[in-house]
């Protein structure tokens, strides 16, 4: 038998519209019912996302597996954020299911912020340092008791393998327009290198969505559903999705990476960029995010060729 996890058939998606989580937060909480409910422009995958009022969210999972994030997030986020130097979402009340939306769901405060987008970082190697001193903080946190990898954030923390076969597919999708050979490369060579076994918090998402700024400099980091302990190493995958060179160099001497971290923190950039390539390839709504995404895969293999930050199994 595989010691590989299995992802399992892709989440069944439920769609929720403003008067439905209108009536949601009516029958839950009466004393805010008088608050407008309004979408929250691109509002992300996981969750549908709303405005409550101007200082407060409304977050529901948009499937069964999304929803098993809900009670962690309320139970360790509070936790997290009195360790951590910035803003992260603070919950202030749960909803059962209700009103035909089937899972559980959350009120939020509101934080304010821009998504990072490389054109709207004021300093990029500030803000790489300021990134890699909200990581270090958040894996100094005590791991004990922490969620260990599992399908609440899709096994992040633990092995790569369980991506391989995402891989693979991506390789088939792309064809041509994707050099094979040292993605392959790349990938084994994440494979091969070791982790302590140490365990470690991490964000699981760091992703430039998740990442608010103010006045171009980092101010917020949200969406902590598939945050646990294990494996640091998927947190590293933004060195090579956002920031710059002198960026991703400083990021990494502030973290103290060594090179087998690096080596995985790189196969986790790799999955993510051939990942959206492949759903993103020939879509003519979503160029832009292709383009990124093969920017980002092309930075991955030359940084990779370059041997900038050597690591070769023995």
């Amino acid at each position: 038998m595989s010691d590989v996890p299995d992802l399992g058939p892709p989440p069944q998606r439920v769609t929720v519209d403003a008067e439905q989580v209108r009536r949601l937060v009516a029958g839950k909480f009466p004393q805010l019912a008088h608050l407008p409910v309004a979408p929250v422009a691109n509002g992300g995958w996981d969750n549908w996302t709303f405005h409550l009022g101007a200082e407060m969210l409304v977050r529901l999972p948009s499937a069964a597996e999304y929803a098993l994030a809900v009670d962690k997030e309320h139970r360790w986020l509070p936790a997290l954020a009195a360790r951590l130097p910035l803003p992260v979402p603070a919950p202030v009340a749960k909803g059962k299911p209700a009103e035909g939306y089937p899972y559980p769901w959350s009120i939020y405060r509101w934080l304010d912020g821009e998504p990072a987008r490389a054109d709207r970082v004021a300093d990029p190697v500030r803000f790489a340092t300021d990134l890699a001193e909200f990581l270090a903080a958040l894996q100094g946190v005590d791991a004990a008791g922490g969620p260990q990898p599992g399908v609440h954030n899709w096994f992040r923390g633990g092995t790569l393998r369980t991506y391989g076969q995402e891989v693979e597919h991506a390789l088939a999708e792309l064809g041509d327009h994707v050099d094979a050979e040292p993605v392959r490369e790349i990938w084994a060579a994440a494979f091969d290198a070791g982790w302590d076994g140490v365990d470690r918090w991490f964000h699981g998402d760091v992703a430039p969505g998740n990442l608010l700024l103010a006045d171009g400099q980092l101010a917020a980091v949200i969406d902590f559903g598939t945050c646990g302990v294990g494996d640091p190493a998927c947190d590293l995958a933004i060195a090579w999705t956002l920031l710059t060179s002198d960026g991703r160099q400083a990021f990494r001497a502030r973290l103290s990476v060594d090179d087998a971290t690096w080596a995985r923190g790189r196969g986790w950039a790799l999955w993510k960029t051939l990942a959206t390539c492949a759903y993103t390839y020939g879509d003519p709504e979503r160029t832009e995010e292709f383009g990124n995404a093969r920017r980002a895969l092309a930075e991955i293999v030359s940084e990779y060729a370059a041997d900038i930050f050597p690591y070769r199994p023995a």
